[in-house]
């Protein structure tokens, strides 16, 4: 077997998340800048290695005065804490159609923690130009408390402002390099 190094591919890749603002309703960002670092046998996905990074600073959730905030040292910090990490550590078959699960180590504010996402593999195919595609689809939950994001505010009525629940959505594709 060969290494196969895969090249993400930014302009068909994204990396979103949700959390509910007020418990009635729901905040979408994303980040704009974002690298992974993918190897596999041949084109056996089971078998990657993969190091994916977020550049916490490139945050947007379409409100200025928000992603200021969120830089801050309530949320991401990302004076002291630039990058967001995650590397995989085991894949399981869900269904032998393309779901899995990944698990890895996640390091948000210097915290690493385990955890466990859903992962669509969307397979592997030839594009009209001859290059070698590969698209996975990557969702799941982390409680942005356990990785020292502290922010707590309620309102007059004893509401949340923002949930601890994060959710996450991430969509990649690769070229074969």
């Amino acid at each position: 077997m060969a290494t196969t190094k895969w090249i993400l591919d930014p302009t068909h890749s994204e990396v979103e998340f949700k959390v509910k603002h007020m418990m009635i309703s729901t905040i979408s960002g994303k980040f704009t800048k974002f690298d992974a670092d993918l190897q596999t046998e041949d084109e056996d996905f089971m078998t990657a290695k993969v190091s994916f990074t977020v550049d916490t600073d490139s945050i947007t959730t379409s409100n200025e005065q928000r992603d200021g905030h969120l830089k801050a040292s309530d949320f991401l910090d990302t004076a002291n804490f630039p990058k967001i990490k995650f590397v995989a550590t085991k894949y399981e078959n869900v269904d032998n159609d393309g779901s899995y699960e990944i698990y890895g180590d996640l390091t948000i504010r210097g915290v690493t923690k385990q955890v466990k996402l859903d992962a669509e593999f969307g397979g592997v195919i030839k594009d009209p130009w001859g290059n070698t595609r590969a698209g996975i689809t990557v969702s799941g939950k982390v409680n942005r408390k356990e990785f020292g994001v502290q922010f707590h505010a309620v309102t007059e009525t004893g509401g949340i402002v923002v949930s601890d629940e994060v959710r996450i959505h991430v969509a990649l594709e690769f070229i074969k390099g």
